[in-house]
């Protein structure tokens, strides 16, 4: 297992990447990290299917996708909901014809003290964190081995390797998705695909507001460096894989420690 400590990732070989062709889902697409990612990868050529709860906020996504000239298909899904994920891979296949890129960046927080999380609290974080990415890996990847050189990119979080005080349930959802992950991988292995797991710490996000109202907004990474290491990922076919990459803002102290 590979684990790189990246501050930045755009460089030549990322502007160099080429996604025409290829289609892509990506979850959580309405704002924030996989906001990011849907508009980076349309840039760069995919056709992007954007999922996310907020059918408005979709909207807009995908129009500053189509004013930039890419081509994206709005999906409002909750990715607690199994049959709206399966419809949203039905929708991306009659729309594009074939799947070659998953990014589940969708998430929810809920956060506290052990003693004082509910099991509704506990049952929600799993299904969006936990459930719904394991849904729609299992639903896409017949799709994805008919490619034949796909990637299944899952963004975790720095609570997906440690914890945080107050952050039990979201951080056992969270280590839950690099589990699954880990096994993803030696299982898609041997038909060409590749999984990674994106662990970042502090993203200037509303999310991170809220669980870490403390933070100075200034010092936390932005969502389009999440999404230039998104973009690196998908340009590694040759040899190497990184199968994970944890990333923390700058002032933190190194190895999550």
């Amino acid at each position: 297992m590979q684990c790189a400590v990246v501050l930045q990732v755009r460089s030549v070989m990322t502007d160099r990447v080429d996604l025409k062709g290829q289609a892509a889902i990506v979850t959580g697409a309405s704002r924030g990290i996989g906001r990011a990612i849907a508009l980076t990868l349309a840039a760069h050529g995919a056709q992007v299917t954007l999922a996310a709860r907020d059918a408005a906020d979709l909207a807009r996504v995908a129009g500053e996708i189509a004013a930039a000239g890419g081509r994206a298909l709005s999906v409002p899904t909750d990715m607690a909901d199994e049959a709206a994920i399966v419809r949203l891979v039905q929708a991306t296949l009659t729309q594009w014809g074939r799947l070659d890129i998953v990014v589940n960046c969708a998430g929810i927080g809920i956060y506290g003290p052990l003693e004082t999380t509910s099991t509704a609290d506990w049952e929600r974080l799993m299904a969006v964190n936990a459930r719904g990415p394991f849904i729609l890996c299992r639903e896409t990847l017949p799709y994805l081995k008919q490619a034949g050189a796909g990637h299944i990119i899952n963004v975790a979080s720095v609570v997906g390797v440690k914890g945080y005080v107050n952050q039990a349930a979201y951080s056992a959802s969270k280590h839950a998705l690099l589990g699954m992950t880990k096994v993803l991988a030696q299982e898609a292995q041997a038909y060409g695909i590749r999984v990674h797991a994106l662990c970042p710490g502090g993203v200037d996000t509303d999310m991170a507001a809220q669980a870490r109202p403390d933070l100075d907004r200034s010092i936390l990474m932005s969502p389009q460096e999440m999404a230039d290491i998104v973009l690196f990922l998908l340009g590694q076919r040759g040899n190497a894989v990184i199968d994970l990459i944890c990333v923390r803002r700058a002032t933190a102290a190194p190895w999550f420690d």
